[in-house]
This record gives structure tokens, C-alpha cells and sequence, in this order.
């Protein structure tokens, strides 16, 4: 299963991105919003892991255009974002993201959401 993994502190895609590659996903990494957009039609991804907070085009923005382009429009959102504000959910969910992981990461439980959205992701591992 191939994970778009967006990101632009590298810190954070390199601790997610080693630790998705060991359970057996291809990860593949965008640092800002356009590479997101253009990634995301490129590579097809099967789920999209996207932060909110991007320099050249943020997270709302990406999510709004991966969601209107037809081959894209399918593939799974889960927003990883920093604000855990009231209406921030709503937010990120209106924008097209089909879940919402708030930051600092639990990778367990956003390796579940990542099995919730996608059948049988659990079977990369």
C-alpha cells in the first residue's frame, strides 16, 4: 500500500516515514502543499497523510484540489495538524480530509485510522 506521507518538518516525515516503511508501506513524501497536489496525481497514492500548516499551498487548500480532481478524488485524507482547537475538525473535514489526527502523533492509533480508511491496510505489515 502506498501512503503520501505530506509533511515540511523533517523531523516529523522522517520519524512517520521509517516507521511506516518498517510495517511494509511505500511511503512517499511531499514538503509542501503543491507537491502534495502534484504527488498525489502523480503517484496515486492508496491514502494521504497531510498536514495542515504547509509553506507554497496549505493543507486546506491541497485537500480541496486532491478532492476535485477526479482521479484523486476517491483516495482518503487524514489531516495531521497541530490545532486541536474547537472547529478545527469541522474544519479540516470540510475541506475534503476524511479524518483528522491531531499533533503530537500516536502512531498506534493513526496506524487505526489508516486501517479504518483503507481495506486491508493492515496486511503491508
Amino acid at each position: 500500500m502506498r501512503i503520501l506521507l505530506v509533511e515540511d518538518h523533517e523531523e516529523i516525515w522522517d520519524f512517520l516515514s521509517r516507521r511506516l516503511k518498517r510495517r511494509g508501506y511505500d511511503v512517499v513524501v511531499a514538503t509542501d502543499g503543491q507537491q502534495a497536489v502534484d504527488k498525489a496525481r502523480a503517484e496515486l497514492p492508496d491514502i494521504i497523510l497531510l498536514d495542515m500548516n504547509l509553506p507554497v499551498l496549505d493543507g486546506w487548500s491541497a485537500a480541496k484540489i486532491i478532492k476535485s480532481t477526479p482521479e484523486t478524488a476517491r483516495t482518503p485524507i487524514i489531516a495531521l495538524t497541530a490545532h486541536a482547537m474547537a472547529g478545527d475538525k469541522e474544519k479540516t473535514l470540510a475541506a475534503g480530509c476524511d479524518d483528522y489526527h491531531p499533533k503530537p502523533v500516536d502512531f498506534a492509533k493513526l496506524l487505526t485510522q489508516i486501517e479504518a480508511k483503507v481495506p486491508n491496510a493492515g496486511t503491508a505489515a
